[in-house]
């Protein structure tokens, strides 16, 4: 099944995919989606507060966080799903995703984090579902001593776009086991 969806004057098809047997989520995937990237980013960074620094998590919002940097001239740090060897003084943060079985930690580099401490944060990602991972970033954000001064995604799903405390460009559904949206409560 799937599900058509314009996002800054870009129509795309989202495939869904079970999350389990009475839900359903349309997948947004902008991995290699050149176009998208530098159009949401545009949208998005119109409608941001003012911020020093983005903080993204790995991996798929990169391209997004990316293409916000390239076009703000505002650096940009990954929070890292698995420690590297070349991480040291690493602050960590657990969460869990709609979209993964299991909980994860994040990681942020301490010489990285240090690059935050009296900043501005601006958290992006893809897609706000549950404002988990959102909760991971603002306490890495937190240990690392920045302000967070706001949340922007391209996408917020389900409940979350009733959410006022974050930027976004579209509202997207989550989907019942048959494949149709329910209503947000």
């Amino acid at each position: 099944m799937e599900y058509p969806i314009e996002i800054a004057g870009i129509k795309r098809i989202l495939r869904l995919f079970p999350v389990s047997d009475k839900l359903q989520i349309a997948a947004f995937i902008l991995l290699g989606d050149v176009e998208m990237s530098v159009c949401a980013a545009q949208g998005l960074l119109e409608r941001v507060p003012g911020f020093d620094v983005i903080v993204t998590p790995e991996a798929k919002s990169i391209p997004l966080a990316h293409e916000m940097s390239r076009q703000s001239g505002k650096p940009y740090l990954v929070a890292r799903k698995g420690l590297k060897v070349y991480m040291s003084d690493v602050l960590s943060s657990e969460t869990r995703s709609i979209t993964t079985a299991h909980d994860q930690t994040l990681y942020l580099d301490g010489g990285e984090a240090a690059q935050l401490r009296g900043k501005k944060v601006l958290l992006v990602d893809d897609v706000i579902s549950t404002g988990a991972t959102l909760r991971s970033l603002a306490g890495l954000v937190g240990q690392a001593g920045g302000e967070i001064v706001g949340a922007a995604a391209v996408l917020a799903e389900g409940d979350a776009a009733k959410r006022s405390d974050i930027v976004f460009l579209e509202a997207l559904p989550l989907f019942d086991g048959d494949g149709n949206p329910l209503l947000c409560e």
